[in-house]
């Protein structure tokens, strides 16, 4: 039993350590081949945002609006997979995620 709390002491350990790995890092997303770039945490918290002086349309301020979604959209895309290579081989000690902890019946 004591190897087991061990175990699940150690885990914990990791798995804090990799959501503040997630909370530092920083991934981009861009949309129309970067006229705007969006700047995500690993965790998804928007840090930034550029708009290329060229998307800026004031006649044709919706297409800059879907440029900023498609680029924030991109940037946690990007923040999504760094959190599945992160976390991935943590929760899967876990029975394949948090969700049911790999509990029979759950």
């Amino acid at each position: 039993m004591q190897q087991i709390m061990e175990q699940a002491q150690k885990m914990q350990e990791q798995l804090m350590s990799a959501q503040q790995e997630l909370a530092e890092a920083e991934v981009t997303g861009s949309a129309s081949g970067g006229l705007v770039t969006a700047t995500v945490t690993g965790s998804g918290e928007l840090k930034g945002l550029v708009i290329d002086p060229e998307a800026a349309d004031p006649e044709d301020t919706e297409t800059l609006a879907d440029l900023v979604v498609a680029a924030v959209r991109d940037a946690n895309r990007a923040a999504q997979e760094l959190q599945a290579q992160k976390m991935g081989p943590l929760t899967s000690g876990l029975g394949g995620g948090l969700g049911d902890l790999g509990l029979p019946g759950m």
